[in-house]
């Protein structure tokens, strides 16, 4: 296990650095995993170099006094670099799911607030979006350049047109997703991070098409941001690999997530309404699934992504230690060291504007 945490100022920029584990999957109510110490030394102990943390589990951090206490901000810092690890990014994804829920959905997503606010909708967005409002203060403070979170969904029950649309519904969505999601942005610009969102179904933000709409309806705001995964990607049957070409100047944050999709005669992308096991589509460990890594490593570092590739492990075949131990060795074999120098170099000739000119039989 290291003794310190990489310290992420001096790494080089542009460079895309790892492994990074997102610990919302592996919170529990047991040892090591039950408190931020004890699965920071775990995730050190694994193999990762860095964590990423959801913000709203109090077994990691306290969100209210993290946006108020440098001093608890320096301390949260402090206690991963002694166990070992940096903290990445923190996430909001449960709270950024509140800001925009469509009534049909409501009580099911009830259980993400705080029990005195469920029953009550209007009282539970107010509270999610103080609560990213929170998230930004404390990612400046922690020192982070990046936040995880989802948009939210008004209008995912309307994502099949059908029965069909009224005319303006989809406008109407996306300007009512805007105006709730404006005055955050705005917060996290004056706090210098990027808001990222993940791109994933269930969410009005679910792909490119989407991400478009909603950055025209938010004036293309410098601070939003997409969370790559691309097991989200390839289980809309979307060209993830294209994705990156698309839209890597608005990538701020990558989670490296496998998966498959093996249609049959008798489900395809909707899934039949089955369990994740017999889906067509399913989330697997790095490694175990369909998707490309070798050229999405590549391609993100031919961009010049600046960040980690953070592990989020699902799978509905292997357990999640295994999958871990193993993704922090996938990981870090899929980083690409970005050459210095020209692989022709030893061939190099004499260049001046005169002999260009000259071999152009300009002069």
């Amino acid at each position: 296990m290291s003794t310190t945490a990489p310290d992420t100022a001096s790494l080089t920029p542009g460079r895309l650095r790892g492994p990074g584990l997102f610990l919302a999957q592996f919170l529990g109510d047991e040892a090591p995993f039950d408190n931020l110490d004890t699965i920071a030394r775990w995730a050190a102990d694994t193999g990762y170099e860095s964590i990423q943390i959801p913000s709203g589990d109090a077994r990691c951090m306290d969100l209210a006094l993290a946006a108020e206490s440098q001093d608890y901000c320096d301390e949260l810092k402090g206690r991963c670099a002694e166990a070992g690890v940096a903290i990445s990014e923190l996430s909001t994804h449960i709270q950024g799911q509140l800001v925009a829920v469509h009534p049909a959905c409501s009580e099911l997503f009830d259980d993400f607030a705080p029990p005195a606010l469920r029953g009550n909708p209007e009282a539970r967005t107010a509270w999610a979006i103080e609560q990213l409002h929170l998230a930004a203060r404390a990612s400046q403070r922690l020192g982070l350049k990046a936040h995880a979170t989802f948009s939210g969904a008004l209008l995912w029950p309307f994502v099949y047109p059908w029965p069909q649309r009224p005319a303006g519904l989809v406008d109407a969505g996306f300007a009512e997703l805007a105006r709730r999601w404006r005055p955050i942005l705005d917060s996290f610009e004056a706090a210098g991070v990027d808001l990222c969102f993940e791109i994933h179904p269930g969410e009005d933000l679910h792909d490119g098409a989407s991400f478009e709409r909603f950055l025209d309806a938010v004036d293309h705001h410098p601070r939003a941001k997409i969370l790559y995964d691309p097991s989200h990607l390839l289980l809309q049957q979307l060209d993830y690999r294209g994705f990156i070409d698309r839209y890597h100047e608005r990538i701020g944050m990558f989670h490296v997530k496998d998966a498959e999709f093996t249609p049959d005669a008798r489900a395809g992308v909707y899934g039949g309404y089955q369990d994740w096991i017999d889906r067509p589509g399913r989330f697997r460990s790095l490694g175990d699934g369909q998707i490309d890594f070798k050229t999405i490593f590549s391609k993100l570092t031919q961009y010049g992504f600046d960040g980690w590739a953070v592990l989020e492990w699902e799978c509905c075949l292997k357990d999640s230690a295994q999958g871990a131990r193993e993704g922090a060795d996938f990981i870090r074999r899929h980083l690409i060291e970005r050459a210095t120098r020209a692989f022709d170099d030893f061939a190099g000739v004499e260049a001046s504007e005169t002999r260009n000119r000259r071999i152009l039989g300009l002069d």
